[in-house]
């Protein structure tokens, strides 16, 4: 039978392979050549997660119009790669926690990667609310900790879709992470003026009266002329590492005239949009508790905004359970499916697998209404969700783990191909293009 090697870049080179030992982002950027990101210092000539991973790749790039690959055919192997359906996965509480895997996301990898009884390959990409870090980041951390093979093209964070935003604000407020990272992930995203709280704090220090910046912070921070600058919007692109100093910057900024700081307006009306990377209230770590998150910090800046003007404040989330990261996963494997398989139309059915009744779960279903294809929400008990607990939002399938996750939907994947052949009706787990009769 035919398979398909994974797309080519415009000049005939396949994707990199890189190894994640001292591997910077920026170095695998969307700005970049294309590459795929593996664990070894001496990598293999390929991996098992290998032709996902630079398939997937480059049709993140046909989406973000960076490439106009074409395929080209390869040898037939023995592995088969499905295409009539995918999955997607959160990340925290669901692969990892608190920095370290959990003990069964390394084996549902393998099992999607062919280690099956039925030697087959599942896609899959990864959908986290998780911010503050680049895709290409995100892909380096995941890449050790599972020691797996993967490619920035397969991660959608909660402010992928801010990307899109660059074209419409220029200045804008960055606000959360760790150091300057938020920062460097705007201005990758082609915003063109990013300032940030600690700009703020050392062009005016008496800002926040009880928060100095550190020495570090103090050098990284640009001093701006807020006098003459209108910020456009304010983006939080990860969990406030400073709520008191974060919250007095925001409001200072939403109260002003156009977003100009130092200045009052009348009416509170004339400030910026306010934005969030995902709405999570919690989310799972290493603590035998869930922690609060960013969704937390929206409630709090809401709250306070009415507290002092009088005014209710709205303002804008991305992320899960918002339909928009749903769609851009949607258009996705509808472009890997297309520059895999030439079929034009996303995957039949995309197993979700989230431990967040509240984003995961709800934004699965909620988008499953209206999608195109089946969204199958699968719930797993090692993050957020607690057995024993009544989530507010039922999912399809309750399991123990990612592992039970991946079992539950290729057995079920492997029932409706089983029900075909018994009907009689074509079956459809395998799309082979050009395949001789």
């Amino acid at each position: 039978m035919a398979t398909l090697e994974p797309p080519q870049t415009p000049n005939g080179a396949l994707p990199r392979r890189l190894s994640s030992e001292n591997l910077k982002p920026e170095s695998i950027a969307f700005g970049t050549d294309a590459a795929t990101v593996v664990p070894d210092s001496n990598p293999p000539t390929t991996s098992g997660a290998h032709e996902v991973a630079a398939a997937m790749e480059m049709a993140r790039r046909h989406i973000e119009g960076l490439t106009t690959a074409k395929l080209v055919p390869k040898e037939p192997d023995q592995t088969r790669i499905v295409s009539s359906y995918a999955f997607a996965f959160d990340i925290d509480g669901v692969l990892i926690k608190g920095g370290e895997p959990i003990p069964q996301a390394v084996e549902a990898m393998k099992m999607l990667n062919g280690m099956n009884n039925h030697g087959i390959k599942v896609p899959y990409i990864f959908v986290t609310n998780g911010g503050g870090k680049s895709e290409s980041e995100r892909c380096i951390q995941l890449s050790k900790q599972l020691q797996l093979e993967v490619a920035p093209g397969q991660f959608i964070c909660g402010h992928t879709p801010m990307r899109e935003m660059a074209q419409k604000y220029k200045t804008i407020l960055v606000v959360g992470g760790e150091g300057e990272k938020c920062r460097v992930v705007a201005e990758d995203y082609g915003f063109e003026h990013v300032v940030t709280p600690g700009d703020v704090i050392k062009t005016h220090a008496n800002t926040t009266p009880f928060r100095k910046l550190t020495e570090e912070e103090h050098e990284n921070s640009r001093v701006q002329d807020f006098a003459n600058m209108n910020i456009e919007a304010i983006f939080v692109f990860a969990d406030s590492r400073d709520w008191a100093g974060d919250q007095q910057i925001i409001l200072d900024v939403l109260t002003s005239k156009n977003g100009v700081l130092g200045t009052r307006s009348e009416n509170y009306d004339e400030g910026p949009p306010l934005y969030f990377a995902h709405n999570d209230v919690v989310w799972a770590t290493s603590h035998e508790s869930s922690r609060i998150g960013m969704g937390a910090l929206r409630r709090s800046v809401e709250a306070m905004f009415e507290a002092v003007t009088g005014k209710p404040l709205k303002t804008i989330a991305f992320g899960k359970p918002q339909t928009g990261t749903f769609e851009f996963a949607t258009r996705l494997l509808q472009q890997w499916r297309k520059d895999t398989n030439g079929i034009d139309a996303p995957p039949q059915t995309v197993y979700f697998v989230g431990d967040t009744p509240e984003s995961d779960i709800r934004g699965t279903n909620e988008f499953n209404q209206s999608s195109e294809c089946s969204w199958y929400s699968i719930l797993v008990k090692t993050g957020v969700f607690r057995d024993g607990t009544i989530p507010k939002y039922e999912a399809l399938a309750t399991v123990d783990n990612v592992l039970d996750a991946v079992r539950h939907g290729m057995q079920r994947e492997l029932k409706k191909d089983l029900q075909r052949e018994i009907s009689g009706g074509k079956n459809p787990l395998i799309d082979i293009p050009n395949a001789e009769a």
